[in-house]
């Protein structure tokens, strides 16, 4: 048993214009709670917030704004008039098994044969690799289409093109300066893109090539707009900010989602024991359960379960997954149970976490690592020495104020090679130079500023109970879905008296009710938060900040507020 360590925290708050939010109350007869946070979002013009809280299929942009989309569609028709064999190489992610299932499922609607390829996780990786292209050119596939991966592979479409296999690149990943040399390369992170949208996860851009190409076979919107159950699955579970065309894509496909034709989504919403599905239950209960396999190393078993039409089967399979999810959680406490007792045994004044071991599974340590430095706001990294060979592979997790590719970038004697961006690494290192790498990076965090950095809640709005209830609670779920970029609102409440106090699951968490003179009383629940447990009297007046919910218990409804933080008051 481990005590999640309390840290400080900085409350960060700005002032709006009162004006502003008044009139956007007013005119579109909603709380000012929920005014103030549009106007928080820059969001004050009719269209915008129209858009925000309404958006219609004529919210999505023009697909033949993204690059070298006329040249895809062109290629793609031409190989359905010639009954080409076309393959679809994705990723073993949910974002990337959901851009397969899209562009496969709409591909086979238009009668062609449409074969797919997802790398093993555990023994090729991620992305193109020229073994999986030889097999792909001796199975006779006349055209390749890659999604969510594919636009760092220069070398592996030269090679592709040599075994005579034409390659359209369709990612969302950052461009490099120089990209393959495909019949059409479909990333609206290109330099040269003028999309007006950046951000689209890998099936966004696999929506984006079915669009295009309902467009130009002059076929009815509803060809492509059902399939946005599965790809509103993919964005949210793909972590990329829930605004602008992602929103669209998420807010009509959750709308799907819950009446879904899609009998192995349905299955698994079954299995998963969500009655409504909204951004949290994709989130937590439904993309764990897909991901799963990939970690186990099948992901091709979450692929068929999208495209079987057969429902004993989608049951099956659905339970399945459950199971390899239920693996994946044994595995993740396990590790991260060692992890925290290494760390507490060696390395807790540490300023960076580094640990290895060959007793951990190779697709799960980035969960782990992101637990560890949730739980102790520092970088880590946790090495993976299970292989026979020399190499260990690893991955990173950072805090924001914290560049994790660049202070890898300073210590790259060390390591075989590396990958990623600032908050999330993926490390290869040769065996007998962990340790010198551990203390190579240990260094270069102590001649930073890492002591400085504490972690930030971001109020969007101080209230108080008198603003506070059912109604105007509920109204926040048209600010669903909720995710980066769009999180749950954070709301502050000053001088709250503490009427009681009570920890639960022995001490890990606190529940609170809290008085406001005058307007009433608040439940609170503080999940971790049983620390503060021992530091609060009755009578205490505090300050809070969490996430407005409504509890229903017992058939009765209440408002309660999801503590994440608190402070004595002034």
């Amino acid at each position: 048993m481990y005590e999640r360590e309390k840290m400080n925290k900085s409350w960060e708050y700005c002032k709006i214009d009162e004006k502003e939010v008044e009139k956007i109350s007013k005119e579109y007869e909603i709380s000012n709670i929920l005014a103030r946070i549009l106007v928080k979002k820059n969001l004050v013009s009719s269209k915008d917030i129209e858009k925000f809280l309404n958006p219609t299929r004529q919210s999505f942009y023009d697909p033949y704004l993204m690059p070298d989309m006329d040249k895809a569609v062109d290629r793609i028709i031409k190989a359905i008039e010639k009954k080409e064999k076309i393959v679809i190489y994705g990723d073993y992610d949910v974002d990337g098994i959901t851009s397969v299932t899209v562009l496969k499922s709409f591909l086979e609607d238009r009668n062609i044969d449409v074969n797919f390829y997802i790398p093993n996780r555990l023994e090729e990786g991620y992305g193109l690799n020229k073994k999986a292209i030889e097999y792909l050119a001796e199975e006779k596939n006349n055209l390749l289409i890659t999604v969510d991966c594919g636009i760092a592979g220069v070398e592996e479409v030269e090679y592709a093109k040599t075994l005579g296999l034409d390659v359209i690149v369709t990612d969302h990943h950052e461009a490099p300066d120089i990209i393959p040399n495909a019949i059409a390369v479909i990333d609206a992170k290109r330099k040269d893109s003028t999309y007006p949208f950046r951000e689209l996860a890998g099936v966004g851009v696999s929506f984006k090539l079915i669009q295009a190409l309902s467009i130009k076979l002059n076929l009815d919107d509803k060809e492509y707009l059902k399939y946005l159950d599965i790809v509103c699955i993919g964005t949210i579970s793909d972590i990329v900010p829930l605004v602008d065309e992602n929103r669209v894509i998420t807010k009509l496909g959750l709308k799907l989602v819950n009446q879904t034709k899609n009998i192995g989504l349905k299955q698994l919403i079954i299995e998963s024991g969500y009655e409504n599905v909204n951004s949290f239950a994709v989130s937590f209960g439904l993309s764990p359960r897909i991901n799963a396999c990939g970690r186990m190393g099948n992901a091709i078993l979450a692929l068929e379960l999208f495209l079987t039409k057969d429902e004993e089967k989608a049951k099956e399979i659905a339970i399945k997954l459950n199971e390899f999810n239920k693996q994946r959680q044994q595995i993740e406490k396990r590790m991260f149970d060692e992890a925290v007792e290494k760390i507490e045994k060696e390395d807790k004044n540490n300023k960076v976490i580094v640990l290895s071991s060959n007793n951990w599974h190779h697709g799960i340590i980035g969960i782990v690592s992101s637990k560890i430095t949730d739980m102790y706001f520092k970088p880590s990294i946790l090495i993976c020495e299970e292989n026979d060979n020399n190499i260990a592979k690893g991955s990173g997790r950072s805090v924001p104020g914290f560049d994790l590719f660049e202070a890898l970038n300073n210590v790259k004697d060390d390591i075989y090679k590396f990958g990623g961006h600032s908050m999330a690494i993926g490390i290869s290192i040769e065996k007998e130079k962990i340790e010198k790498f551990k203390k190579d990076f240990e260094k270069y965090a102590l001649n930073t500023n890492i002591s400085d950095i504490i972690p930030v809640i971001n109020i969007d709005e101080e209230i108080s109970l008198k603003d506070i209830n059912i109604e105007s609670v509920k109204e926040l779920d048209l600010l669903e879905p909720f995710g980066e970029q769009n999180s749950n609102p954070i709301f502050m409440i000053r001088n709250l008296k503490i009427d009681s106090i009570r920890s639960l699951s022995e001490g890990k968490h606190l529940k609170l009710l809290l008085k406001e003179d005058n307007f009433g009383i608040i439940d609170a629940i503080g999940f971790n938060l049983g620390y503060f447990a021992d530091e609060l009297r009755l009578g205490d007046k505090i300050d809070v900040c969490g996430n407005l919910e409504i509890n229903e218990f017992n058939g009765r409804k209440n408002v309660q507020l999801r503590l994440l933080d608190l402070r004595k008051s002034y």
